[in-house]
């Protein structure tokens, strides 16, 4: 198992303060950046349960705060992830309808999400490998 997703396990595991998905993908990686986790989590605050909203999944907004701050900014790759991401997923993007897919096929909420997040840490720390940023 990477470090990586070895401290999202750690960091899913935390009751207290709850960390959303877009806050444990990011503070995954918040040691190699030399990034506090605090920090890390006031950024990304907002961006759980779909920017609160339901709309686009933490998971994907995390993933792309990490690849911007090791400095993978080009458009092809967000549209990869994005891509990959839909397609992994019945074509579904946004937190409401992933909850409600999972709901429906008798799963439970943080099972499903941490599932989310552990697969998003490993997608992002592949890229970063590719690019010889990690």
């Amino acid at each position: 198992m990477s470090k990586y997703l070895e401290r999202t396990k750690e960091i899913r595991a935390i009751e207290t303060p709850h960390h959303n998905c877009a806050q444990s993908v990011l503070m995954s990686f918040t040691q190699s950046l030399q990034f506090d986790d605090e920090t890390a989590y006031k950024i990304s605050v907002a961006f759980g349960a779909g920017i609160k909203s339901g709309l686009i999944c933490g998971v994907i907004i995390g993933g792309l705060m990490v690849l911007g701050l090791f400095g993978v900014d080009d458009q092809a790759t967000t549209q990869q992830l994005v891509k990959d991401f839909k397609e992994r997923h019945s074509g579904m993007l946004n937190c409401a309808e992933l909850l409600s897919a999972n709901t429906r096929a008798g799963g439970q909420r943080k099972p499903h999400c941490d599932a989310l997040v552990y697969e998003m840490v490993e997608y992002v720390e592949n890229i970063l490998k590719e690019r010889g940023k990690i």
